[in-house]
């Protein structure tokens, strides 16, 4: 009887506690850690609603599509905003207004959001830009986007972006500031936008508003 007691102690000790905890993370920093949903559909609407609209589907040409994007990338760029990492004084100043729980927030609110379908716009270039979308230009070194964003613009959660649908004048605007050193907060990007003249970054951009 005593051996038993024994055993089921040994095991009982053995056993991981239920449920786990991440590595020195307390059980009030795991529920912080937790988005929510409703407090980021508020602080979007108070802060973010006026240039991205009301459910992350910018009509803005200029401004991104918000909608269905990773989480972890958005928290990533309020940060970088916040910071001064990526530059551009609009949002600085918004993000400079939330905290590092109402980005969670935010972000997850807007992952959860259905991204509207885009569209390409000039039958010319959109040949050129699937071409450099899914295959790259080898004899300039400069990698197919699909190898990262997916084939379909879907991107790679926690790595790359969705692109799928991303209006064309936002795309180009990265890309050349990528290129040009005004975006500076991503080498990868920065290197292979270097090499893309004007009518390539055009036609890229475009054939990604219409990815679905």
């Amino acid at each position: 009887m005593k051996l038993l007691a024994s055993l089921l102690m040994a095991a009982a000790l053995a056993a991981p506690a239920f449920p786990t905890l991440a590595a020195g993370e307390t059980p009030a920093q795991q529920k912080a850690a937790k988005p929510d949903l409703a407090k980021g559909a508020a602080s979007y609407g108070a802060v973010c609603a006026a240039c991205h609209a009301a459910d992350g589907n910018s009509t803005i040409a200029v401004n991104p599509s918000l909608a269905q994007q990773h989480p972890e990338y958005l928290v990533k760029q309020l940060q970088e905003f916040k910071s001064g990492k990526r530059a551009d004084p609009v949002m600085q100043g918004m993000a400079s207004m939330l905290s590092d729980d109402d980005m969670r927030n935010v972000s997850w609110w807007l992952a959860s959001q259905k991204a509207k379908e885009g569209f390409a716009k000039d039958k010319d270039l959109v040949a050129l830009g699937e071409r450099i979308y899914r295959g790259g230009i080898q004899d300039r070194s400069i990698a197919a986007c699909a190898g990262c964003h997916s084939p379909n613009g879907a991107g790679i959660p926690a790595q790359y972006p969705r692109l799928s649908g991303q209006h064309s004048d936002y795309t180009v605007k990265q890309l050349v500031d990528f290129r040009d050193g005004k975006r500076g907060n991503n080498a990868q990007m920065r290197d292979v936008a270097a090499k893309l003249n004007d009518r390539e970054i055009k036609a890229v951009a475009d054939y990604i508003a219409g990815l679905r």
